[in-house]
């Protein structure tokens, strides 16, 4: 008869797994609940809850009146069992969020770069400052998650084509996992916002969607499922520089070391900061920035309606273009312009690519608050947490 050593152990592993991510989506529960949803005899059950007890994993947080017979115990995953941290980067401030096993954020800073020529020494301070403020150390960290603009390379985890953040050296990945002495991972800003939108907002559970986000500048993700599209060279979703009519093409495109120049061209050249605030004047309309200009057109009602008609139709022009390759079903439009446009601009969007388009997908507004891009590197660093702590 053939002996096979490895199952027994194999066996227990898949069942700790299943019982711990049972914890982790539904919360407390007894030792029947657990035999029931997962398929283990209440033999199995006992053993496995012990198992994860002796690991310092689950512990007794309470009981369950019943019929007959005494409580039953609650078991829940101890919170402080792995912690994890989050960081968005932009060109003004540093957010960084350490949070526990659950999710739940126990700290959270801000840390200003202040122009400084290298990011490495300002996210390890931010890092450090974040777990000082949770009164956790570093090293109990599973998890680092910085989400930032540009496109971050798969082959080193560096990022490129971050124009107004020049303190992102080639090296930068490396050297920050060498400060924290663990493994780091940078994540493109919009990516991580569609990990939150999909975790928590209006793509919450959808396997197929993508992430239009107009703010400063322009960027997409795509979710395609339930995983995220980087593309070979992390490059999938650099939707500003697609050629659209009306603008001239993105040119000059360096990678070599040093200040990259700002995009000029493509679709970013029509709906960027800048571009938004320029058509805005041409209506007649002043304002700072691209979120009141939307703002300021949605209270200025019939007399802001063209505006409105004309930013629709430039988002349109990217929109048709993902839609015909990728049929996504869903458009989440986020950032400053979406959330300042609502329904108002999304449902301008809707119509304008329906006009141009054989695909007419659904674009709505993101529904997250807060920082979503904070939120999703927080939501990626517990996948990479949990994964850890289910194969040790």
């Amino acid at each position: 008869m053939e002996r096979r050593p490895g199952v027994p152990r194999l066996l227990r592993e898949i069942n700790d797994r299943a019982a711990l991510e049972l914890l982790l989506s539904t919360g407390p529960m007894t030792r029947g609940q657990i035999g029931d949803l997962t398929g283990l005899s209440k033999v199995t059950a006992s053993q496995t809850l012990a198992r994860l007890e002796e690991r310092g994993l689950v512990e007794v947080v309470g009981a369950q009146a019943g019929g007959r017979g005494p409580n039953a115990a609650l078991y829940s995953v101890i919170p402080s069992s792995a912690y994890v941290a989050g960081l968005e980067v932009g060109p003004e401030q540093v957010s960084a969020a350490v949070a526990d096993i659950h999710g739940r954020t126990v700290a959270e800073v801000t840390f200003a770069p202040n122009g400084h020529d290298d990011l490495v020494p300002v996210l390890h301070g931010a890092i450090m400052k974040a777990c000082r403020s949770a009164k956790v150390g570093v090293g109990r960290l599973r998890g680092v998650v910085i989400g930032t603009p540009g496109v971050v390379d798969p082959r080193t985890g560096d990022v490129r084509y971050a124009f107004d953040l020049p303190g992102w050296h080639d090296g930068s990945h490396e050297a920050l996992a060498g400060e924290l002495k663990r493994e780091v991972t940078i994540e493109n800003d919009v990516n991580l916002a569609a990990v939150a939108e999909r975790a928590d907002g209006a793509a919450e559970g959808l396997d197929d969607f993508v992430l239009l986000w107009a703010s400063r500048g322009l960027g997409l993700a795509v979710m395609l499922g339930g995983k995220l599209h980087r593309g070979r060279s992390g490059s999938a979703g650099e939707i500003g520089y697609l050629a659209v009519p009306g603008a001239p093409l993105p040119e000059e495109i360096r990678t070599s070391p040093g200040r990259l120049p700002a995009l000029a061209g493509g679709l970013q050249s029509l709906v960027s900061a800048e571009a938004v605030a320029e058509l805005a004047a041409g209506y007649g309309f002043a304002a700072a920035g691209a979120r009141e200009c939307v703002e300021v057109a949605l209270a200025a009602g019939d007399r802001g309606e063209p505006l409105l008609d004309e930013l629709a139709h430039r988002l349109a022009l990217g929109v048709a273009a993902v839609c015909v390759i990728l049929d996504p079903g869903l458009v989440v439009l986020g950032g400053e312009v979406g959330h300042a446009g609502g329904r108002a601009l999304t449902a301008r969007v809707e119509e304008a690519v329906a006009r141009i388009c054989p695909v007419r997908p659904q674009v709505t507004t993101s529904t997250l608050e807060g920082n979503p891009v904070l939120r999703g590197a927080v939501l990626a660093a517990l996948q990479q947490a949990r994964e850890e702590i289910f194969a040790s």
